[in-house]
């Protein structure tokens, strides 16, 4: 398929994109730098609006804990001006990407548990909706309420409902210091208890996961690669003295086996956000910059790019692969995680590791797994399919599929935004 790339440089070239193929019936592939396009089912559209020329900080309020950006500013960008401030996003959100991609995807790391989503940290937005119209919705300010439900809603919607053009986000102070209390040789039942036992604990506790034998063997931090087993990692932040109270308190409650400093700990909290444990990235990473302008383009006005003729499966998300695994991530309730992992391994032959306290477990199988994961899932949950080539995404469901009381309410969310379906149609669902 040739597919020809529209990339504006302003919220109103963003609007009469969108108008355009609103009138010609022309469905938009929505993307900033494209780093999570392996993320979802395959867009079927015949023009991408690359939305990365809207890049820049329009307002920071360090003492406000508040940031104001466009939506396709990278993400790079805007870690490193926090960082000089001192401050982070608590969510702990994956490298990489843009503002808007990382809000659209509504990702969230290890710190989850303690601090919440993306969506619990965005304030406000603006945007183009499917039907071409310019809108905002929340506000500035941390106490704004004013639409704050249409923030809540675009976090994690995939480019399906909105064409982001600008978001504000809540910031925070980042954590002074930070420790790791490592215990060794849990099996996994062991594991997800003590670390419910560590989040019932008064100890502020910001990160639990727990990496089996072959999982921790393949760290990068020392102690845990060295370790011989299966590790268990407690995580506590803050300011220096705290933290160094809270460990040796818990250390003692939990009878650990030894302490990650600073270092080792914001190394080893990486591999875990990023599932740098199971052989790979969670997420793809970042798909070449787009082509150069084209002369010959211009019904637009914005600058268009060249169009792109990569076959399925070649720089389009997913990508070809050295392995023929496929990630998940099931999200289950924190005491059925090992169960459902056990349930799995009955008939298929997959590696794990578990995060969120045992809630979140990332999963390598093999292909044409869907089947048997997500029926392992009798104790509630759901299952999604991460990283796969663009051709299984395609004829898989890669969200958990919904009740049909749920997915007629996504319908009418998605026809209230998007009525001529041009915007991402099939990302989630296919027909929606």
């Amino acid at each position: 398929m040739t597919i020809t790339t529209l990339k504006p440089e302003t919220a109103a070239q963003v609007t009469d994109a969108v108008r355009w193929a609103l009138s010609a019936g022309e469905p938009l592939e929505i993307l900033g730098s494209g780093s999570r396009r392996g993320l979802g089912r395959p867009v079927q559209a015949g023009h991408v609006l690359d939305l990365s020329g809207l890049s820049g900080v329009i307002a920071y309020e360090p003492e406000e804990l508040v940031l104001t950006a466009l939506a396709g500013t990278p993400m790079d960008t805007i870690r490193a001006m926090l960082s000089d401030r001192g401050q982070h996003l608590a969510f702990e959100p994956p490298e990489g990407g843009t503002l808007g991609g990382l809000v659209a995807s509504g990702l969230a790391g290890p710190r989850r548990i303690s601090a919440g989503s993306a969506r619990d940290h965005t304030l406000g937005i603006a945007g183009v909706s499917g039907r071409a119209e310019a809108y905002k919705g929340g506000g500035k300010v941390v106490k704004n309420v004013t639409g704050y439900d249409v923030p809540k809603l675009m976090a994690g919607s995939f480019g399906t409902l909105t064409a982001l053009t600008e978001i504000t986000v809540k910031v925070l102070p980042a954590p002074e210091d930070t420790a790791t209390l490592l215990l060794f040789g849990l099996d996994d039942a062991a594991a997800v208890a003590m670390l419910d036992r560590a989040l019932r604990s008064p100890y502020e506790v910001s990160g639990a996961a727990h990496l089996p034998a072959g999982t921790a063997a393949r760290s990068g931090v020392s102690e845990v690669a060295g370790a011989a087993g299966a590790v268990t990692l407690v995580r506590l932040e803050g300011f220096g003295p705290s933290v160094a109270a809270r460990v040796t308190m818990l250390r003692e409650e939990l009878r650990a086996d030894g302490v990650l400093g600073r270092d080792d700990s914001l190394a080893v909290w990486r591999e875990v956000r990023d599932g740098v444990g199971l052989g790979e990235v969670v997420a793809d990473g970042p798909l070449p910059n787009p082509p150069p302008p084209s002369a010959g383009e211009g019904a637009l006005p914005m600058t268009p790019q060249s169009p792109s003729t990569a076959p399925a499966g070649e720089g389009r998300g997913g990508g070809k692969r050295s392995d023929t695994s496929h990630l998940w991530k099931l999200s289950v309730p924190p005491s059925a995680g090992p169960a459902t992992v056990e349930a799995i391994r009955r008939t298929l032959d997959v590696e794990v590791f578990y995060d969120w306290g045992g809630g979140l477990v990332w999963v390598t199988a093999p292909p044409d797994s869907a089947a048997t994961i997500r029926t392992a899932l009798s104790a509630g949950g759901h299952a999604t399919l991460v990283r796969a080539p663009e051709a299984v995404r395609a004829a898989t469901d890669v969200f958990q599929p919904l009740p049909e009381p749920l997915m007629a309410l996504s319908r009418r969310v998605k026809e209230s935004f998007d009525p001529k379906g041009i915007l991402n149609p099939g990302r989630m669902y296919a027909g929606l």
